[in-house]
C-alpha cells in the first residue's frame, strides 16, 4: 500500500508538471530558469522591426564560458551577479561587427547600470592592442573591454550552436538563464531595441 501511494504521488507530481508546461509554453523544467520564463514571454511579441531576427525561446541555463575582464583577469557570466547581460561577440575583421558597435555603445550608455550591461567580447586572436585602438578611434567609450584572445570562447559557442558566424548576440536573464539569441547584426540603438531591453528588465 505504501509503495502504491508513493507511485500515485509521483504520478500526481508528474501530471502537475505536465499541466503547467502545457499551460505556459515558456515554462522551463530547470528550477533556476523559472524566474526567467515571464521575461521571455513578455519579449516574444517584441522581436520585430529592427529585432525581427532575434529568437526568444524557453529559458535555459546560459552557456558556461570564460573570457578576460577589463582588468585582464579571467571571468564568467556568473561574475555579473544578478544583472541581465547582453553578450555580443565581435572582431575587428568582421565588418557587420564594426558597424554594430556604435549602436551597442549607445545601448550601454542609455540603459547600462546596476541591473543591465552590454558585454561585448572581442575575439581577435592576433595583435591584442588592435581592438582597443579601434574602439578608441571610433569613439566607443561606454563599453567595458572584454576579450578572448585565445579563441576558446568562440570554439565553445560554435560547438553549442550559438555561433555560425559573427556577430552573435544573446541575452542572459538576471537568473543566469539565456532567453534570447541573435545570429547576425541588429540596430541595437533603435526604439525597438530599447523597448526590448527595458521589457527584459521589467522597466516598462
Amino acid at each position: 500500500m505504501i509503495v502504491g501511494l508513493a507511485a500515485l504521488g509521483l504520478l500526481g507530481a508528474g501530471a502537475a508538471w505536465y499541466g503547467l508546461s502545457q499551460k505556459d509554453p515558456s515554462f522551463a523544467g530547470s528550477a533556476e530558469c523559472q524566474p526567467a520564463a515571464a521575461a521571455a514571454e513578455r519579449l516574444k511579441p517584441l522581436a520585430k522591426g529592427e529585432l525581427a531576427a532575434v529568437g526568444v525561446n524557453a529559458p535555459k541555463p546560459a552557456p558556461v564560458i570564460a573570457f578576460n575582464g577589463p582588468d585582464g583577469k579571467v571571468m564568467s557570466l556568473g561574475d555579473f551577479g544578478g544583472k541581465t547581460v547582453l553578450v555580443n561577440l565581435w572582431a575587428t575583421w568582421c565588418v557587420p561587427c564594426r558597424q554594430e558597435m556604435p549602436a551597442l555603445d549607445k545601448l550601454q550608455a542609455e540603459l547600462g547600470g546596476k541591473d543591465f550591461e552590454v558585454v561585448a567580447v572581442n575575439v581577435d586572436t592576433r595583435n591584442p592592442d588592435k581592438p582597443k585602438a579601434w574602439l578608441r578611434e571610433n569613439g566607443i567609450h561606454n563599453l567595458a573591454y572584454y576579450a578572448d584572445p585565445g579563441g576558446k570562447l568562440l570554439q565553445t559557442l560554435q560547438r553549442s550552436g550559438h555561433v555560425v558566424g559573427l556577430p552573435t548576440t544573446f541575452m542572459v536573464h538576471a537568473s543566469g538563464c539565456e532567453i534570447a539569441l541573435l545570429k547576425g547584426p541588429a540596430e541595437w540603438a533603435s526604439p525597438e531595441a530599447f523597448t526590448f531591453v527595458r521589457t527584459a528588465l521589467g522597466r516598462t
